[in-house]
């Protein structure tokens, strides 16, 4: 049995299908399909149905899935154990949405090294499929994002609601123009955006991230839409403006962790992100 084939079950078991699967490894269905079929001749049962929906674990890959997830966690731990200098007595690791990472998650990482010196962590930035492949996996303790998947094994708990609002480099703007810059903030977001502008035609400009937005409207001009406590700093230099009258929208985040996990941080470090909620 390969480390690689525990990753790709792993990622089937996620997605729920070979083809999701492979584009997310980024090798061929072959290889997939290789890999899962050496699995299962290895343990001598079947790991997945497939049929025209995608695949679904059979009784022995649901049985597999927990301990392919632990054992995904164990090589994950001793590889980053074995560089970790003895200061350290543990360690955790988290992954967001980089927007995330603006104030909130920098203020928790600073928390945290307050209570606990001892603690060694790792942060990273991704998106959706990548956080919740590697949270299934279990090479990331928590994984914070906008839209989760629920996937088994794992807990999906809200946090707090991003408020996002209409940044413009013009005070008076009144209306969505030809600067303006869509943000893709997920399906919640492309709603309530429908809703309150629904004779809008596809924008010239889109980007799939706020931080992203921002340059392009900060070099340019124009708008997007982004959480507030984001827009806060540029508002206050007199850079950006909210339009007069523009909605808001409110944007759900939610961070991702393995119900059976065993790190003893892992209470602590999720304590530490609710108190900081309470600033949003």
């Amino acid at each position: 049995m390969e480390t690689e084939q525990i990753r790709t079950f792993l990622a089937v078991a996620a997605h729920g299908s070979f083809v999701d699967a492979a584009s997310r490894l980024h090798v061929t269905q072959s290889t997939v399909s290789t890999r899962i079929q050496g699995l299962e001749h290895y343990l001598g049962v079947r790991l997945f149905v497939r049929n025209r929906s995608g695949a679904t674990l059979t009784p022995a890959g649901r049985q597999l899935l927990r301990h392919a997830k632990a054992l995904m966690l164990t090589l994950e731990q001793a590889r980053h154990d074995v560089g970790l200098p003895s200061r350290f007595t543990s360690s955790i690791s988290i992954g967001a949405r980089i927007a995330l990472w603006e104030g909130y998650l920098p203020a928790w990482v600073g928390h945290m090294r307050r209570i606990a010196p001892e603690l060694s962590i790792r942060t990273e930035i991704g998106f959706e499929e990548d956080l919740m492949r590697r949270a299934v996996e279990g090479t990331l303790d928590l994984a914070l994002m906008y839209t989760p998947q629920h996937s088994p094994g794992l807990h999906v708990e809200h946090l707090f609601d991003e408020k996002l609002v209409l940044l413009s480099t013009d005070p008076e703007q009144r209306q969505l123009d030809e600067n303006y810059v869509h943000v893709d903030w997920g399906p919640a977001f492309f709603a309530q955006h429908s809703a309150s502008f629904p004779d809008t035609e596809r924008p010239a400009l889109t980007a799939n991230i706020g931080w992203l937005g921002l340059q392009i409207i900060l070099e340019n001009g124009g708008s997007c839409f982004v959480p507030e406590r984001m827009a806060a700093p540029r508002i206050a230099a007199g850079e950006l403006f909210i339009p007069p009258g523009s909605p808001r929208f409110s944007l759900p985040a939610y961070v991702v962790y393995a119900l059976d996990s065993d790190s003893p941080m892992l209470q602590p470090a999720l304590e530490g992100l609710r108190e900081l909620c309470a600033s949003y």
